[in-house]
C-alpha cells in the first residue's frame, strides 16, 4: 500500500512490553530510495534520546495503521547503539547497529534489501545484544565497508529541494510517498505553487529522476515543465492504483 511519510511522523513506536516513542524521521538511502531507519525519539521511560529503527524490526504482517510494532523488547531498543542526528550515519554505524541485532545487510545482493525485496530476512543469531553467531563470518568480508561513504539521507532535510525540470524549475520537493511493504520511496510529493500559479501538489516518480544535488539542495528530472503541469493533481490522500495508471499515461512512461 502506498502511504505518504509524512503520515508516520508523531506515530508512536510500540515494543513487545510497550511504547518506546514517536517517529520523528526517517532515512533512506540515496541509491535505491529503501527506506531503511526510522528515527525514533524515546519517551520518558530512560532518558529521552533519539534511536535508530529498522523495518527489519517490525512485527510480521506489520500495517502502518496509526502505530508501529516492533518484534522487540524494550531493554533491547534501550540498549542498541547510540546515533547522534546532528551528524549523517555513517557506514561504520550501520554495521554496529546490525550487528547488535543480528539482522543482514541491505546493500550485499541483487534486491532492494539485500537477498530480498522485502525487509523480512532476519538472521538466525541472537538479537539480545552482542554479535550475533550467524555474522561472524559475514564481518569478516565486510571490514572494507566500514570505511565506505554513507548514502543515508533525511526525509526531513531532503524536504524544501527545489526541483528542476529538463527547462527550468517546477517548484520544491514538499513530501514522500512509499511502499509500507517493501518500504521504498515510490514518489517525490512536489509542490509547483511558487512556480506555477494556480498550481498545487503532484507526483514525480524516484525512477523519473535522473540527478539529485546534495550540496546544491536541488533534484533534477528529464521531464519538462508542460509534462508536469499536465500531470494529475496529487491529494494528501495516498495514490490508488488508479491515479497512478493515469500519471503514467500522462508521462507516457510505463509503470
Amino acid at each position: 500500500m502506498l502511504q505518504s511519510i509524512q503520515r508516520l511522523y508523531g506515530q508512536p513506536v510500540i515494543a513487545r512490553d510497550g511504547e518506546i516513542g514517536n517517529i520523528k524521521d526517517c532515512y533512506f538511502d540515496d541509491e535505491a530510495w529503501g527506506v531503511r531507519y526510522l528515527v525514533v525519539e524515546t519517551g520518558n521511560w530512560f532518558d529521552t534520546r533519539q534511536v535508530l529503527i529498522s523495518p527489519y524490526s517490525f512485527e510480521p504482517n506489520n500495517q502502518v495503521s496509526g502505530s508501529i510494532k516492533l518484534d522487540l523488547t524494550r531493554q533491547q531498543v534501550k540498549d542498541s547503539p547510540e546515533i547522534d542526528t546532528h551528524r549523517p550515519v555513517s557506514r561504520q554505524h550501520e554495521i554496529d547497529y546490525l550487528d547488535y541485532y543480528g539482522y543482514p545487510t541491505y546493500w550485499d545482493g541483487a534486491f532492494l534489501w539485500g537477498m530480498s525485496e522485502l525487509p523480512t530476512s532476519r538472521s538466525m543469531g541472537t538479537t539480545t545484544g552482542g554479535r550475533s553467531d550467524t555474522n561472524v563470518g559475514r564481518f569478516e568480508h565486510e571490514e572494507d565497508a566500514r570505511t565506505e561513504d554513507t548514502h543515508l539521507r533525511s526525509t526531513r532535510a531532503v524536504s524544501g529541494y527545489r526541483i528542476q525540470a529538463a527547462d527550468g524549475g517546477i517548484g520544491h520537493v514538499d513530501g514522500f510517498v512509499f511502499d509500507d511493504a517493501a518500504w521504498v520511496i515510490r514518489d517525490l510529493i512536489v509542490d509547483t505553487r511558487s512556480w506555477w500559479p494556480g498550481g498545487d501538489q503532484v507526483l514525480i516518480a524516484t525512477r523519473w529522476l535522473n540527478h539529485i544535488d546534495w550540496i546544491g539542495s536541488s533534484v533534477s528530472t528529464p521531464l519538462t515543465r508542460d509534462e508536469v503541469r499536465s500531470s494529475p493533481l496529487f491529494s494528501a490522500i495516498a495514490p490508488d492504483r488508479s491515479f497512478k495508471e493515469e500519471l503514467h499515461t500522462n508521462f507516457g512512461r510505463q509503470e
